[in-house]
C-alpha cells in the first residue's frame, strides 16, 4: 500500500504550487499583528514588504504553537478517508509544536485504530524542514513505503544544514530562539552574527562578521566549505524581505557550478517574525557531522 498522505506544517516554506500540485496537506501556525489573529496558510499571499516593513518601524510581531486539537482538526478527516499520515515538524529545538503533534497523533491512534500516524522532528525550519518534505513527496512518488521514507529522514536529518544571518538580532532574542544569546555582542560596530541550527536543532551563533555583506559572503563559503555532492541535491534559499541579497547569494553558490538547484523562498510570517526582516539563510546537505561544525 502507497496510500499515505504527507503532511506538514506552514513553517516548511513550500509554494502553493508546490503544496497544491503533490496533495500536502499543511496545518497552518498562526500569527498576531496588533492583536489580530491570522492564519499562515498560504506563504505566497501574504503582504512580505509590508509585514516585514511595519516590523522594522517598530511593529511587534508573535505566534503560538499549533495546539493539538488543531492538529487533530486537519488530520482527522485524513485518516477518516482511510489513509495513513506521515507528518514532518518543524524542529522541536525551536518550537514546542511537535510535542503538539505527538498528543494530537496518540489520540487519534486510539479514535483510528486501524490507521498509521508516523511523526518525523525535522530539526529544521523553513527550507530545513520543507526540503525533507520534498524529498519525502520524491520518494514516495517512486514508491516507497511511508516506514522506508520515515527511516530515511531519520537518519538524515542531521546532514541537513542551517546557516543564516540576521540584519538585527533583537528579533531573536526577544523570542527566546537564540540558545547561547549571552554569547553575542550584538549590533555594534556592524557585527553580523553567522547562525546555524545545532544538532538538537537549536539555534546558535558560531561566528561574528563584520558587515552585511561580508556575512552574506560567509553564507557562500560555508556552503563551499561544508556542501557534499551540491550538483545532486537541491539547495535552499530564504530570506525576510531582502531579495536582492539572496539573488546575490544565488550566483556566489552557482558560480563554477552549472546546472546547481537553488529554490528560493520568503520566510512565511511566523518563522519571519522570529528572525526578523533582513534575514538571509541557507540550507544544504553536508556531511554526517555537519551541524558539529
Amino acid at each position: 500500500m502507497n496510500d499515505f498522505a504527507i503532511v506538514c506544517d506552514s513553517t516548511a516554506n513550500l509554494k502553493m504550487d508546490y503544496i497544491k500540485e503533490n496533495g500536502l496537506t499543511v496545518i497552518p501556525y498562526s500569527y498576531y499583528v496588533d492583536g489580530e489573529e491570522l492564519i499562515s496558510t498560504d506563504p505566497d499571499d501574504f503582504d512580505a514588504a509590508g509585514l516585514y516593513g511595519s516590523m522594522r518601524a517598530g511593529k511587534v510581531v508573535t505566534t503560538s504553537q499549533i495546539t493539538p486539537e488543531r492538529y487533530r482538526s486537519y488530520m482527522g478527516p485524513v485518516l477518516e478517508e482511510g489513509r495513513d499520515i506521515l507528518y514532518i515538524s518543524m524542529s522541536s529545538g525551536i518550537s514546542g509544536s511537535y510535542n503538539s503533534c505527538r498528543i494530537a497523533a496518540e489520540e487519534l491512534r486510539e479514535a483510528y485504530p486501524e490507521r498509521k500516524i508516523l511523526t518525523v522532528d525535522s530539526l529544521g525550519a523553513s527550507l530545513g524542514c520543507g526540503l525533507w518534505v520534498m524529498t519525502a513527496v520524491d520518494m514516495k512518488r517512486s514508491g516507497r513505503s511511508m516506514e522506508d521514507i520515515c527511516s530515511y529522514i531519520e537518519e538524515h536529518k542531521k546532514n541537513m544544514y542551517q546557516v543564516f544571518t540576521v540584519e538585527d538580532l533583537k528579533y531573536l532574542t526577544r523570542s527566546g530562539r537564540l540558545s547561547n544569546a549571552k554569547a553575542i555582542i550584538g549590533n555594534l560596530l556592524h557585527i553580523k552574527p553567522i547562525l546555524k541550527g545545532n544538532e538538537k536543532g537549536q539555534i546558535v551563533s558560531t561566528e561574528k562578521i563584520r558587515g552585511r555583506a561580508n556575512s552574506i559572503k560567509r553564507l557562500a563559503a560555508k556552503f563551499n566549505e561544508l556542501s557534499v555532492e551540491p550538483l545532486s541535491q537541491t539547495v535552499g534559499i530564504a530570506h525576510a524581505d531582502c531579495e536582492k541579497e539572496a539573488l546575490g547569494l544565488t550566483d556566489m553558490l552557482k558560480a563554477g557550478r552549472e546546472g546547481l538547484k537553488v529554490l528560493t523562498v520568503m520566510y512565511e510570517p511566523v518563522t519571519g517574525s522570529h528572525v526578523g526582516p533582513g534575514t538571509i539563510a541557507l540550507f544544504f546537505l553536508g556531511a554526517d557531522d555537519v551541524r558539529r561544525r
